[in-house]
Parts: structure tokens; sequence; C-alpha cells
């Protein structure tokens, strides 16, 4: 029998999970909840089970034969602040948050894979279960890592997925190299004198010079970098004055950039410094330019990326992996293990239709139909990996 049709025994028990957990959501570091059901369905499996790992990360060991190799596979579980507006029963019960990425879904199938393998541990070598924290902007995976996540557990390669609305069920996407971008942030700080706005020659106006910076800013994407390499530079917020006939002493700026490259990015911030610089230097202002690296891209390495594809084919048919498709200007901390191990991060298809709109929106639910082709993928990708 296909691994598939025997993991929809398991669907129903996975589902309850996955549904529980989206209906008591938890914020950054405080998946105290979440990490406890983890745990405790990690040890009643018979699982070697270590809580408390970069705060809230739990991790599971499983063991089988005498080989040496060892895989990580991980999954991410913190909610987002925002309010859901779905009124199915399994809806968010907590005000102000809500599982509007799919963390549920990743946590319940990793769930899934380990009670499967733990049934029959069919494969030579290690198993790191790896339940992390804090994946939606506050840096969980750094954090595990600061606290001896890879001395402690030694894998030799590190895996991730994510749910993907618009890629059909059934259906898996491989990146052979960048997945997602870096997320970085700025504030610029205008500084100018302050004068009544009947007359401005008496001072000198940082609004002024903040709409000509706001407007230089985007040369550094269009004329600075290669065209045929990706990045973003997107100003969000522009902060100034709160009279009509003021010209106000200071404006503010704030934004992100994206970019898939760290070059790309180096040079993005490089270029940004010395527009600010120019600028202040036209308007007679003091710009103070202040840059702050956030997750860097995620970059797959190409022979794990290439295993993952035809295990991917071996779970959902060739015809259903989509290889190298545009990567996402989104981020994810994923990032950080990359930089550490070897490891591919796929898309998991979670389909058009109900549980198929936006991430991050107060419509989002994760779909239910995508679990046993994710319990299979980490399954087969254990099996293929530890039996080579």
């Amino acid at each position: 029998m296909h691994l598939l049709e025997t993991l929809r025994a398991d669907q129903a028990d996975i589902t309850a999970i996955r549904r529980d957990i989206h209906a008591h959501p938890e914020l950054a570091f405080e998946e105290h909840r979440t990490a406890g059901i983890v745990a405790e369905r990690l040890r009643t499996l018979g699982i070697e089970t270590h809580t408390g790992i970069g705060k809230t990360g739990v991790v599971g060991v499983l063991r089988a034969g005498t080989g040496s190799r060892a895989i990580g596979l991980r999954a991410d579980m913190d909610a987002l602040p925002i309010q859901e507006k779905n009124d199915f029963t399994h809806h968010s019960k907590i005000p102000g948050r809500m599982h509007a990425c799919g963390h549920d879904g990743h946590t319940a199938m990793l769930l899934g894979a380990a009670a499967a393998l733990a049934r029959s541990p069919d494969f030579d070598g290690t198993v790191y279960f790896v339940f992390q924290p804090a994946e939606e902007g506050e840096g969980g995976a750094p954090e595990m890592i600061a606290d001896g996540l890879f001395e402690r557990f030694p894998m030799d390669a590190i895996f991730g997925l994510h749910n993907w609305p618009g890629l059909p069920v059934g259906h898996i996407a491989v990146h052979r190299g960048p997945v997602m971008a870096c997320a970085d942030r700025f504030d610029i700080e205008i500084k100018g004198h302050g004068a009544h706005a009947a007359m401005p020659h008496q001072g000198i106006d940082p609004v002024l010079a903040g709409a000509t910076l706001v407007q230089a800013l985007q040369s550094v994407v269009s004329r600075t970098k290669d065209p045929l390499d990706a990045a973003v530079l997107s100003i969000t917020q522009f902060h100034a004055g709160d009279a009509y006939n003021v010209i106000p002493d200071s404006a503010r700026i704030g934004g992100t950039v994206r970019a898939f490259r760290p070059e790309t990015e180096s040079l993005v911030e490089d270029s940004m410094q010395r527009v600010c610089a120019g600028v202040g230097a036209a308007f007679g202002a003091n710009v103070r330019f202040d840059y702050r690296r956030g997750y860097p891209p995620t970059i797959n390495t190409v022979p794990e990326a290439e295993f993952c594809a035809r295990v991917a084919a071996e779970v959902c048919g060739e015809g259903h992996v989509q290889i190298d498709p545009k990567p996402s200007m989104g981020a994810e901390d994923f990032a950080y293990f990359l930089q550490e191990k070897p490891g591919c991060y796929i898309w998991l298809g979670n389909g058009p239709g109900e549980g198929g709109c936006t991430l991050h929106n107060p419509h989002y639910d994760f779909n239910d139909e995508a679990i046993p082709y994710g319990v299979a993928y980490w399954v087969t990708l254990v099996q293929r990996w530890l039996n080579p």
C-alpha cells in the first residue's frame, strides 16, 4: 500500500491536534501550552524529549539501527497578533491572536511523522524533531542555535517546510537556491530647523528633504543594482509635524529591504547610506541612517534540494513537483539553520479553496487535506536519508 494511503488512517487524529492548537494560539516565546502538547505527545510515543531549548523549543530524538547519520526536521509553533475572523468551531479562543500562517499545521504534521516513524522505525540512524518557537519576527531559530541545538543534537542536515496557498494540495515546490528573502529594517531621522510655515527661508525644512529622500532612495534598486538581481526597498512610514503653520524640526522615515543575496543586501545598505548623506548635504539637514539586519535570505543547498525533489516526486508524483518556481520576498528564520547546516526548505501545497487564502490573513485556515502529504514527505525523507 502506498504510504499516503497508510497515513490517511492517522489524518483524523492529526487534524484534531492541529485544530486544538489553532484554537489556542500562542505568540513568540509564549508557546508553553503548545510545547507541552508536543512534549507530551513525543513522550507518549516513547521518543526521547528535550524541552526549554531556545526558551520554549522542544526537540525529540528517535534512534534506530546502528547508523551514525542524523537528520533534523523542523516545525514552527508560534501564532500571530491578528484577530481571527473565522467562525468555524476551532477558531481562536484567544482575542487578538491567531494561527494565520499555518504553524498549527506544521506542528501537527511533524507530530504525525514522529508517530509514524516511532511505529515503524525502518531507518538506520537518528531523527531529531525540532519544534521551534518564535518564527514570526522574533528569531526563535537563532535562540535555539545559541542554546546549543547543533552541538546537543549533531545532525548532518536540517529540513523545513511551509504550507503555500495557491499551490494545489498534493503538490510540492522545491528551490535549488534562494527560497525567501532577507527582511531588513531601516529608520531615517532628518534633523532640520523649525520655522513658521509662512517664512520657510528662516528654517531648514525636513519635510522637503524627506520627500526628496523618499524619491531618491528608489534609485537604489532601479539604478544601482543589476536589474536581474531582485531586491525590494519599500518606504512604509513618514512622520513629521503636528501643525498646519509650522515647519517642524525633524521628520522620520522607515521601511524594509528585501533581497535574495547577501551581496545585494550589502549593496543596498551602502547605497542608501550614500543617498542619505547626499540629500542631507544638499538641504543642510542632518540625516541619521539606522539600518538593521533582520532574517537573512533563506537559501537551500543544491544537493539537499535535489534530494528533496526526488522525495517529493516519490510522495506526490513527478508531475506534481515544481522545481525552482519564483522565490518569495517574504522572510523565514529557517535561514539561520541553513547558515549552520546543509538543508532544504520546501513549499507544501495548501490549495486555493477553503484554507487556501493568503497567509497572515484573518480568514486564513490551514487546509487539513494537506496533512497526509506533509507527513508522507517527512517520513519518506527520513527513510531515504537514513537508508542511502
